[in-house]
Order: C-alpha cells, then structure tokens, then sequence
C-alpha cells in the first residue's frame, strides 16, 4: 500500500478538495458510540460521480483503501477508517436531480439529507417516507439498508429504493434498476448493493420511491403499567391489521431520560408512541381501534397530537431518545444494541432483555420500533473502564443468541460495520463465506471499506 503516492495523486485531481489537515481527519475518524477514533490518511469532497470514479481508479492504483462518508450517524463502525486510506465525503453530491411527481418517484445524489429531500418535495404533495431517526444522508441510509419509525407501514430503504449509479473497485461507473415499478431482467443487483455497507460499491446517484403527504395525520402516546402490557398491546394492534404509521416503545428508565432532557413531565412508565396517516375517516376508525386495545391492556388515555407542530415535538422527543438516554449518565458511551425478532417473540425477547439489565450493574435503558420486531437497548459505560465495555459485551451477546434462537436476526437496521461481523457466522452459516465471495469478486483489492461486513484474509 502506498497511500501518500494516492494522496499526491489525488490532490492533483481535487486541489483544495483533499485534505489532509489532522481537524478533519479527527471529524472523520469519529464514531457516534464506543469505537476508538480512527481517522483516514485525508478526506476527499468530490463534486461529480466522475471525480468519484477518477479516486477510486488512483485508489486502487496504489492499493489504497476508501472508505464512503455520509454524515457520520451510523452506529456500527461503518465509516471508520480500520485501515487507513481516503475517506470519500459526499456533503457535496447533496442535489435533488429530478422529480416526476406524476410517477412518484425522483432521482437524488448520495450527500443529501432526509430532512433536505423532504423539504424540497412539499410543493409537490410527495414524501420519502423512511425515518431512521438522525439526520442521516440517503446514501448512507441506503448503505446501510436503513429503516426507523416509519417502517411497519412503508418499508425500509429496500423497499424505496428503485435503481443506484455505483462506482465498482476498478472505478468503473453501473447503473442498476430502473424507474419500471417491476421487472425480471437479470440478477437484482440494486438489492444487492443496498445494504452492502460500501464494500462492494460507492453510490453516487439513487432513484427512490416516493409517496403522497397523507389527508391526514393523528399521533399519540400512552403510557403501561408494565412492559409486558405494552408489548401484548403492540402485538394485538399488529395481528388485528390496524394500518400504524410509527408504533413505538420506550420503557420507564427512557421515560425518565425524556423528562429531564426536554422537559417533559411523563409518568415514569412505559409509554408507546403511535401515528396513524390517510383520510380523515380511517385516521379516526384506527385510533379508535387502537384506543380500545389500549384499554384491555391497561393502559392510560392517549394524548393525542393533531397539529404539525405537536407531532413534530413528539417525534423529536423519541429522535433524540438516543441522546437523551447519553446524556442521563455523565460522561457516558454506548453500545446500541438493535436486535429484531418475530412479532409473536416480540414480548419475551424484550422482558427477558430487561431481566438481564436489571441484573447487570450496567444501565441499559429500551426502546424501539416495535411494530416490526425490533427493539434497542442502549448499554451505558465509562469508555475508560473496561470492565463496563466487557459487561455491555457480555449484556449484547445475551441478546443476539436469543434472537437468533428466537428466528430472528442480530440486526434489524443497523448494520453490520464492524460491531457485528461475529455474529454473522452464526446467523448465517455458509451463506456468509459466499458474501466473502461476492466481495472478493467485486473488490479482488479488498480496498473499499475493508473490514466491515464479510471477512477477506
């Protein structure tokens, strides 16, 4: 490997736009959890899926490793550079491209936000409806194979994401799908890059589906005298058919993070929180429904959220969950834990999990998007005290084995990175030395993100 003889290179194609300064190399080798910094050799901004393409051929010239960067919230590891290299930073591909409203679908760089996308499409009565919550760029969402609050009505990135423009390890530029709705032409190669973590490919270009600003929109929260009442009440509304836009959990000791980090006055309970997106009609059948569930669980009257303003600061206060659980203990780092398991396993994956904490000298406060399965516990530790992070380990092991007994998998969208690459073996078998061959065939060089997702020797 010879990344200076890259870096030389590289600064000729992109002046001012590879820097190699130590601030932005520190910005670029953080992580939002426990991992130790690991900043790149320099951090490249390019403007063009061509200048993408020209990295990563001087890249591979040199046997040197690029690592994608969107906007740095994934929790895994994802973006760290393991081995060095040129950290590429697409903040600059961040432009909607195209919107054919009419079909419902629109064409977006990697570099922009969510939040940015959804902004540009209001005039148009259409949304792009996956919220994993941070502000996190569609590229890297697509990455990663996102999901979030939104998912048990619209699906995750997997289910949006129509067509990419990837640059391959050579620097060759592909274009896969296509704005057809279906289609049996060839492998599903799409499918395959979304979700591969920036190890087979760098996006450069999605084509996304969208969908139309519902009639009308109704949110809610409630609290439970137990987490098994909360839990039961989350799978009765999903076997009943009730269409949820968000259904989610958050156990007392979140409840309490909330309190003091908005200053909200909860009952330090369990609480869900609900949204119910369509016509004025259905929005009111399905909350009635859902409120009559809600009583043969014992739980509370809703307060009910009808106007933007008081959605939004409902949903913000389950957004920044993550923070305000941090924040609860001074000083603190994490380990986020997102196992997903069958809904019928859904009440004891969860009680089971919270006997383990509370067994723990470790606080691991729940929460989760419920209405498909998954659920995190954020495992709380003094990043200088090893005895805490092997506890987390230990709490986080405890939870994949009962999820993979349990028909379920070790990570419901979070990803792999490098946090979860010991578990694959066992969730997936052989299957996950034939990913090590599809790596390999893509990235003989191993020099796009290298050590995350598969293992190459």
């Amino acid at each position: 490997m010879t990344v200076a003889a890259a870096i030389s290179e590289l600064q000729s194609l992109l002046g001012e736009r590879l820097n190699v300064s130590k601030s932005d190399r520190d910005i670029h080798g953080r992580s939002e959890v426990y991992y130790q910094p690991m900043p790149p050799d320099a951090v490249a901004y390019p403007e063009t899926t061509q200048e993408v393409s020209e990295i990563v051929k001087i890249c591979a010239r040199h046997d040197c490793p690029v690592i994608p960067w969107g906007t740095g919230t994934s929790l895994e590891g994802h973006a760290l550079a393991l081995k060095g290299g040129v950290t590429v930073d697409f903040q600059r591909m961040n432009k909607v491209l195209e919107v054919n409203a009419e079909d419902m679908d629109c064409r977006v760089q990697p570099g922009i936000t969510r939040i940015a996308l959804n902004e540009d499409l209001r005039a148009t009565g259409l949304f792009f409806p996956v919220d994993p919550g941070a502000n996190a760029s569609i590229g890297g969402m697509a990455s990663t194979r996102a999901s979030g609050t939104t998912t048990v009505m619209y699906g995750t990135m997997a289910d949006n994401v129509m067509g990419l423009e990837v640059v391959l390890a050579d620097g060759r530029i592909i274009r896969t799908g296509s704005r057809a709705r279906k289609t049996s032409a060839g492998y599903d190669l799409t499918h395959l890059f979304v979700g591969s973590e920036g190890t087979l490919g760098l996006i450069t270009e999605l084509t996304l589906k969208l969908r139309g600003q519902p009639e009308a929109i109704s949110a809610g929260i409630c609290a439970f005298n137990s987490i098994e009442d909360a839990v039961q009440c989350v799978m009765s509304t999903i076997q009943m058919g009730i269409p949820m836009a968000r259904i989610e959990f958050v156990d007392a000791a979140t409840t309490m993070a909330f309190n003091a980090y908005s200053g909200r006055d909860m009952p330090e309970k369990p609480h869900l929180l609900v949204e119910f997106n369509g016509s004025d009609a259905s929005v009111k059948e399905q909350s009635e429904r859902f409120g009559e569930i809600v009583k043969d669980h014992d739980g509370s009257d809703f307060e009910w959220a009808t106007r933007p303003e008081d959605r939004n600061a409902l949903w913000k206060l389950r957004h920044d969950g993550y923070y305000a659980i941090l924040a609860s203990r001074k000083g603190c780092t994490a380990m986020s834990t997102d196992i997903c398991v069958p809904i019928s396993r859904l009440a004891e994956a969860v009680t089971e999990t919270q006997d383990d904490i509370a067994d723990s000298p470790l606080p691991g406060p729940i929460l989760g998007h419920v209405g498909d399965g998954n659920f995190h516990a954020i495992l709380m530790m003094d990043p200088d005290n090893p005895e805490e992070l092997k506890e987390a380990k230990r709490l986080a092991d405890r939870m994949v084995d009962r999820a993979l007994d349990m028909g379920g998998t070790v990570t419901g969208e979070h990803g792999v990175g490098m946090g979860k690459m010991k578990y694959m073996t066992r969730e997936h078998g052989d299957a996950w030395s034939v990913m090590s061959d599809i790596k390999r065939s893509f990235d003989p060089q191993n020099i796009l993100n290298p050590g995350k997702m598969v293992q190459i020797n």
